[in-house]
């Protein structure tokens, strides 16, 4: 691949257009970076780096997603009255 190279995103080879940014990358696997974290060869990105940072050959992706949820304050006081009945 000439105009090309290979990243290793979440542990998998894959290859990706010379002159990236995170940001393309993740455009690329249709990921929205308003719940990821991005982590570029150790060292974690702020979401304004996205668009800016570019990516090497090698270079090691690691992304990670927000998942919401928990309980509500309601739900932790029904449990904790059924442990004291």
């Amino acid at each position: 691949m000439t105009d090309g190279m290979q990243v290793q995103v979440n542990g998998e080879r894959r290859d990706c257009r010379a002159g990236s940014t995170v940001g393309d990358l993740l455009r690329e696997l249709e990921i929205k970076t308003e719940r990821v974290a991005v982590e570029l060869n150790l060292e974690i990105l702020d979401r304004k780096e996205f668009d800016h940072r570019g990516l090497k050959e090698g270079d090691r992706v690691e992304i990670l997603s927000f998942i919401g949820g928990g309980a509500s304050t309601g739900d932790v006081r029904e449990r904790e009255a059924c442990q004291h009945a």
